[in-house]
């Protein structure tokens, strides 16, 4: 075992002196050594009922003839940090999660993971590490939150707190109104309610095969969120026993069956960059036409929380993950996963599923998947938009520029009325290396909701979008601003054309206009950085790579 680097010869009597003083019995020398890589954390509400899933992972572990220890990776909550410095650290923390998980099996010589997550940018991070260190390990996510109740109608925090603060700024609803949505909105523990990032990368988790079937969408309240992960310790002791490692279970087959699901889902955009990190750590690269391939044949067929109204708590009950995969089961690629079982044989067990839910891809909500790959002038190497929250008036729109060189100036512009109804807002220069982290823009999209302008106004951005944003708001723009892209030269007034049938997003200014307009572009001098986010500016990549750092 990969722990004997440790544990087994004459040289190793000083080792063997410490791993007995931090509690290990020598009794149980020679089992193999789980680490158990747990995020929980006081700050996340998604994250605060990880001290009892910690619990019954090592129960699991014990169970399996394993022996566990814990060790602590941090995280960062997305709406916590949305809309002031403190989001240019999240994407960023996926690399530091990932390098953190890594440092710490290799240093101790771990037999196995199970790697302990929930929310946005730790659950990529841990199976980033788990796809570079190549060694048996299980996912468990920690689970959604129950849906808020107010005055008998439920609540999702991202759509009903993000868009309410913008109807309060428009005098829409009172004081006492938003108030009250802030006390009911996150009645509990659990990652928010809707199939925004962290619920979405949980479900495309358990499609990759990583997690055990059902754990995508087990409430974090649940006994059964229990079950699974007591059941996933003991599981991962049979794969290192049997040497089963993630590259051979995140094959090129198994993140087709993941894109697929999420596709159907309408699930958020952000899995695109994720989803492509994951498959370079695992050894290939994942393409961004592979998304758009995909979504021309997989149609949508739940229609999930922000666009649509169904929660987390829905898709639970309606059959899961494995249900939504029964419906085009056929098609699934075929290949091992953490069960023991694959995907596909889940997905075909499926014996009952509520159809209202997830519906039949002969009735299917959209006849395309939740993702579309838009390319064009201002995107050469691409951009996405999520198609699910799109309102068929807004798939095609025409409009004038209004360009902002930040998040801050078009959320300002926007809360005091000075977008209007036709324009398409350029919000540059926060791409992965511009911003830098590629902020998530919800504060500005969720306030031209608020504001009734979602079938009226278009957004483009370098950045990103939580996996709460709906309307007609393109993201990932690449190449961004800060390297020079088209983006850059966009100017007040100018007319933009979005065409996503035709997947096309095209700044209608001739090339010659755009030439002399590149010729006198400087780049605009980069605030001052420190720290992490420093050298994060100058190893990241492009968004359509997944934003990974060059090594």
């Amino acid at each position: 075992m990969n722990s004997d680097k440790i544990l087994k010869g004459l040289e190793r009597a000083p080792t063997r002196a410490l791993m007995q003083g931090a509690g290990m019995p020598r009794s149980e020398f020679g089992k193999p050594i789980i680490g158990v890589a747990s995020s929980f954390t006081d700050l996340i509400a998604g994250h605060v009922s990880m001290r009892d899933l910690e619990r019954y992972i090592e129960k699991g572990v014990h169970a399996g003839g394993g022996y566990p220890m814990i060790f602590g990776i941090p995280g960062v909550c997305d709406g916590v940090a949305m809309g002031h410095e403190g989001m240019r650290y999240s994407l960023p923390s996926r690399e530091l999660i990932a390098d953190m998980v890594e440092t710490v099996s290799k240093a101790h010589a771990l037999d196995g993971l199970v790697l302990l997550t929930n929310c946005d940018k730790i659950t990529p991070g841990m199976l980033m590490a788990a796809a570079r260190l190549d060694i048996p390990a299980i996912v468990v996510t920690a689970g959604p939150m129950l849906s808020g109740k107010l005055k008998g109608r439920r609540l999702s925090f991202v759509r009903d707190t993000f868009e309410a603060m913008a109807k309060r700024a428009a005098g829409e609803i009172t004081e006492e109104e938003l108030t009250n949505c802030e006390d009911e909105a996150c009645p509990g523990c659990g990652s928010c309610q809707g199939l925004y990032t962290a619920n979405t990368m949980a479900c495309l988790t358990e499609a990759l095969g990583m997690s055990l079937t059902g754990c995508g969408t087990a409430l974090a309240v649940s006994a059964r969120k229990r079950h699974i992960a007591f059941a996933s310790g003991k599981r991962v002791v049979e794969l290192v026993k049997q040497g089963v490692t993630p590259r051979k279970i995140m094959t090129p087959g198994a993140f087709d069956n993941a894109i697929k699901v999420d596709l159907a889902l309408g699930g958020s955009s952000n899995t695109v960059l994720h989803l492509c990190a994951i498959a370079r750590e695992a050894g290939y690269e994942l393409e961004l036409e592979r998304f758009d391939e995909l979504s021309r044949v997989t149609p949508q067929i739940c229609s999930m929380r922000p666009a649509g109204e169904y929660f987390m708590e829905d898709l639970d009950i309606a059959g899961g993950i494995a249900a939504v995969m029964s419906r085009f089961a056929e098609g699934l690629y075929e290949g091992p996963a953490v069960s023991g079982n694959s995907v596909k044989a889940a997905a075909m067990s499926v014996a009952w599923l509520d159809e209202e839910v997830i519906r039949t891809v002969g009735d299917p909500v959209r006849k395309e998947g939740g993702i579309a790959i838009l390319r064009g002038n201002l995107a050469g190497d691409g951009a996405v938009v999520k198609q699910s929250g799109v309102s068929e008036k807004m798939m095609k729109f025409t409009g004038k520029a209004v360009c902002f060189d930040s998040e801050e100036s078009a959320m300002a512009a926007i809360m005091t009325g000075k977008v209007v109804a036709g324009d398409f807002v350029v919000i540059r220069y926060e791409g992965p290396r511009g911003g830098p982290g590629m902020r998530e823009m919800l504060a500005p999209t969720s306030a031209l909701m608020g504001r009734g302008l979602g079938d009226c106004v278009a957004l483009v951005t370098d950045g990103r979008f939580s996996g709460g944003t709906r309307g007609p708001c393109i993201g990932h723009v690449s190449p961004e601003a800060a390297a020079g892209g088209v983006i850059a030269l966009v100017k007040d007034g100018d007319i933009i054309e979005l065409d996503i049938p035709a997947r096309r997003l095209s700044l209608l200014v001739d090339e010659a206009e755009l030439e002399k307009r590149r010729a006198v572009w400087v780049a605009p001098t980069p605030a001052k950085l420190t720290g992490w986010l420093s050298r994060y500016a100058r190893l990241v990549t492009s968004a359509n790579t997944g934003a990974v750092l060059e090594g």
